[in-house]
């Protein structure tokens, strides 16, 4: 690996039965990533455990949802100048053995690596409601980027400090962030690369995505993709640096 300064940022609401086995197999994967939990005001002993494996632990004063705490991984990040972060489950459904190839894609010139459990993986049933979530998201992305995106709903992702800091100012929702950022980032200009990963079930306890929660997530989705639709002129105009000077993103 590169000397570059990675970050695995890892939300947490009520992990402790699983973060510390996840912890350990990310330490056995590659013990030279540092992990910033953030702990999204959980009510058992999450962030405790996590420090007692060595993450830096961030406690927030109330309930951001993922998104929210997604973002303030980012922000950590940049502030404490990180060049890649990782973003990664703390339920154990993301398997610590896919973190070398989406390191590998950012650090051979991708801006963001989508983990795919489509062209890897998937250990699990996602069930029906969330099955046609993901797939009438991904004909959505299809159809907006022109790209043949197979995982458009993928939260395990690499991402370089370029789009850290992208999202850490303003551009980021704050429950269920994945197709509708993944379109925000084709506006800007970004490099999104898809690498196969493998996706298992949760080791235990309850998905964010358990009962009418999908209805929900499918709804407030297609309102959200809608929404960074209307605002393409925003995101298109978004300036990038590159290595000779700077970039209009976009198309």
């Amino acid at each position: 690996m590169s000397g570059k300064r990675r970050l695995v940022i890892m939300p947490a609401h009520n992990e402790a039965n699983n973060i510390e086995a996840v912890l350990d197999q990310i330490q056995a994967v590659d013990a030279g990533l540092d992990v910033l939990v953030v702990d999204d005001a959980s009510t058992d002993d999450t962030a405790e455990r996590a420090r007692r494996k060595g993450a830096t632990v961030v406690s927030l004063p109330c309930n951001l949802g993922y998104g929210g705490a997604v973002q303030t991984g980012f922000r950590y990040a940049v502030e404490h100048g990180y060049d890649i972060g990782i973003m990664m489950d703390a339920d154990g459904q993301h398997d610590p053995q896919s973190l070398p190839a989406l390191l590998r894609a950012v650090e051979e010139g991708a801006d963001v690596a989508l983990g795919s459990r489509f062209l890897g993986r998937m250990e699990y049933n996602a069930g029906w409601a969330r099955r046609a979530g993901m797939s009438v998201f991904r004909a959505i992305v299809r159809r907006v980027t022109r790209r043949p995106f197979t995982d458009p709903t993928s939260g395990y992702q690499a991402l370089t400090r370029e789009v850290m800091e992208f999202f850490a100012r303003d551009n980021y929702p704050t429950d269920f962030p994945d197709a509708d950022t993944l379109i925000v980032l084709h506006h800007a200009g970004f490099n999104v690369v898809e690498v196969p990963v493998v996706v298992r079930a949760r080791i235990s306890g309850t998905s964010m995505h358990a009962g009418w929660k999908p209805i929900y997530y499918v709804v407030k989705m297609l309102l959200s993709i809608f929404v960074v639709l209307l605002r393409k002129q925003t995101h298109t105009n978004a300036i990038r640096p590159s290595q000779n000077g700077i970039r209009q993103g976009g198309k």
